[in-house]
């Protein structure tokens, strides 16, 4: 019996990349019980789909992400997360979905077995087929390898018609195919457009945002659809010297005063900042940053009107990032995307909370120098270099469903570029699609509010002069794309926000 098949001539000249298809050094043994068990001499590349409705689905999906890792299993790519609707046996709740990708030296029935035992030891016991599961692991696909045994089947048979195991397959395969192993998945397709052409016949992108799959990011134990409308966030600084409002909220009641009035006005997110990030500004330590906000925070948290609303950290310290999510924030909001403070990552990865991974060369004080305002495309490049960022994020711990964007409107950039970023957001996103559909799907956030740029297009000197520009910024953005808005007068932009959501729909609707 052949359970165990490279494919090795099978449309060997998809898109050029199966030519170099060669034979692995695997050998295959048989145990007494008749199981077998595979001998490998080298890594294999795998794509395991997750599913669950039993529980706390978000806390089953880290739970089984930590034990795949100690298991000899190295994850490298996640996809999105999506709620969706059960399907042959529906009268159950609903399933949050993903995949991951990721390399491991275990053979395919070894793999099985491990992902097997991760389901038992989470409470997973033999039930109605399709029924409710805390976890549920499938291996899609393993190696350049087709496996067919008693006990497993690679690809997974039913891929094809499930659009709950497409759409987070295709965010971890990418839109390129950058390798022979993506290659010989295509392969697998019935289709000869490959898995591109099989997730199109099913529906494609189209299907995202319905009733039965929503692309959903995970907050606590709250699952946040941010397709259904832009967000605000309102920022709160608490510092002497922001170029906007500096030493306007330092005192608790003033800074009470200012969320109270946000919150009012329609913000959905409180953006809390306690160190500068203006150009030339001068860099805090982790305590001094702790000593101005700590005391803020702590009343902030207390407050009635928080409920419902999200609280997001404003700092490139992980010290700070930690103390603040030990308190209560739900987000962490980071200007330079790990590069301050080489804990970051490690530590948002243990938090288990959104990331906003922001594009920014050098540091506030050095990144509006020449060196770091050389852009040969800067969409292009902003792409390239956030997505090198948000890649390390990654291989730290922090899944892409929990990763938010930010081009960096403002950070080592000029007013051309700024330009050219407002207008290019798409590009943005198509240049990352390239490289991960996961992270082109991401959440994105834009933060233009009263930015110098502004003042020098429109002669505003003055920032608190600069809230018409940064209104029609904020229009541009959100026609092109942008989910989370950051600014500092909540009220005019909302209803500006509100007005391009309900373009938007409109558009949709008539598509």
């Amino acid at each position: 019996m052949n359970i165990f098949r490279q494919l090795a001539s099978t449309r060997c000249g998809f898109n050029s990349r199966m030519k170099s298809c060669g034979a692995t050094c695997v050998s295959l043994l048989h145990s007494s019980t008749g199981i077998p068990v595979e001998v490998h001499s080298q890594d294999q590349e795998v794509v395991i789909a997750l599913g669950s409705n039993v529980g706390n689905r978000i806390h089953n999906f880290n739970e089984a992400l930590q034990l795949m890792k100690k298991s000899g299993i190295h994850i490298t790519r996640h996809g999105c997360l999506y709620e969706t609707e059960p399907v042959y046996l529906t009268d159950q709740a609903l399933f949050l979905n993903s995949a991951v990708r990721g390399i491991t030296k275990l053979g395919p029935h070894e793999l099985l077995g491990v992902l097997k035992k991760i389901e038992r030891d989470m409470g997973r016991t033999d039930g109605i087929r399709y029924g409710p599961r805390p976890i549920d692991l499938d291996i899609v696909f393993y190696g350049k390898f087709s496996v067919k045994s008693e006990i497993l089947t690679i690809p997974h048979e039913r891929v094809w018609e499930r659009p709950f195991v497409m759409a987070p397959l295709m965010d971890v395969i990418g839109s390129a195919i950058e390798s022979d192993t993506a290659a010989s998945w295509h392969s697998f397709s019935k289709h000869t457009g490959g898995l591109f052409e099989s997730w199109e016949k099913l529906g494609g992108e189209s299907l995202v945002g319905t009733k039965g799959l929503k692309r959903v990011l995970p907050i606590g134990n709250l699952l946040w659809d941010w397709s259904q409308k832009t967000s605000m966030m309102g920022i709160l600084n608490l510092t002497p010297d922001s170029f906007s409002d500096g030493g306007k909220f330092q005192s608790v009641e003033a800074a009470v005063s200012q969320v109270r009035l946000m919150i009012s006005e329609g913000a959905d997110i409180i953006d809390l900042g306690a160190q500068s990030t203006r150009p030339m500004a001068s860099q805090l330590s982790a305590q001094e940053e702790l000593d101005r906000l700590i005391i803020v925070l702590d009343a902030v948290l207390k407050m009635p009107e928080l409920e419902g609303k999200l609280l997001s950290m404003d700092t490139f310290h992980s010290e700070v990032a930690s103390e603040a999510i030990g308190k209560g924030a739900h987000i962490v909001n980071d200007v330079s995307s790990g590069q301050l403070d080489s804990n970051m990552l490690d530590v948002v990865a243990s938090l288990n909370v959104p990331y906003v991974a922001m594009h920014m060369r050098g540091n506030p004080s050095t990144m509006q120098n020449s060196e770091n305002l050389q852009y040969d495309n800067v969409c292009e490049q902003v792409a390239s270099e956030l997505y090198s960022r948000v890649r390390e994020a990654e291989l730290s711990g922090i899944p892409a469903w929990r990763i938010i964007i930010d081009p960096g409107i403002g950070f080592s950039k000029n007013t051309e570029h700024n330009l050219d970023i407002l207008m290019g957001l798409p590009h943005i996103r198509t240049e990352l699609a390239g490289k991960s559909l996961s992270l082109s799907h991401a959440p994105m956030l834009i933060g233009p509010s009263r930015k110098t740029f502004l003042g020098d297009i429109c002669a505003r000197p003055a920032a608190a002069d600069r809230d018409p520009a940064s209104i029609a910024a904020v229009t541009a953005g959100v026609l092109g794309g942008a989910n989370i808005v950051r600014v500092h007068n909540v009220k005019d932009n909302l209803d500006a926000v509100k007005l391009c959501d309900a373009m938007v729909k409109r558009k949709r609707s008539r598509a």
